[in-house]
């Protein structure tokens, strides 16, 4: 298992996309983070100043590079759920292409419960988490059975997920 900041150089030397399946009801790195008590005060956190994740994102996408993300989300939202998708629009700006899968239609399809990123559908980096949500690593794998595993679990959640801005208007109309 390796630290996630030793993943950080991928997010720039990838080739075509950065894919990520994102499972957790929610997590300590967004709870113990500054924008929570903004939006947990009541501040609209959907439009937020420029950080190296977005600058980087915006890098990226401008060499024609993709980034993309399917969160499971649960019906109703959980908290963290609900954070993600306000603070979500910012990275959907920048030139992410984050969606929403429901979690009954997740399990159904039989997608994995853990989180992964999946560079150029040729490295896996699958995360670790303790009970409390908070990462504890990364683990890297190149093996040819687990990748192809990752690229089934992405293309089935990516065709049935919803995009942010039509689920964000859906979750809206119905309160």
């Amino acid at each position: 298992m390796a630290p996630f900041s030793e993943i950080a150089p991928l997010f720039g030397e990838f080739k075509h996309t950065a894919f990520r399946l994102e499972t957790r009801r929610g997590y300590a790195s967004d709870r113990n983070g500054p924008k929570w008590e903004r939006w947990k005060s009541g501040a609209d956190i959907a439009t937020e100043p420029d950080n190296a994740w977005r600058e980087n994102v915006r890098a990226q996408t401008a060499e024609g590079k993709r980034f993309e993300r399917v969160r499971l989300v649960d019906q109703p939202l959980t908290e963290g759920q609900r954070f993600l998708l306000a603070s979500g629009h910012s990275n959907v700006s920048a030139g992410e292409d984050i969606r929403n899968l429901p979690r009954a239609e997740a399990e159904r399809i039989g997608l994995p419960d853990h989180d992964f990123w999946l560079f150029d559908s040729r490295l896996v980096a699958r995360f670790v988490f303790d009970e409390d949500d908070t990462t504890l690593g990364v683990i890297l794998s190149e093996d040819p059975a687990e990748v192809a595993l990752a690229c089934q679990a992405r293309d089935a959640a990516w065709h049935r997920a919803t995009r942010t801005a039509d689920f964000a208007k859906a979750v809206a109309s119905t309160g």
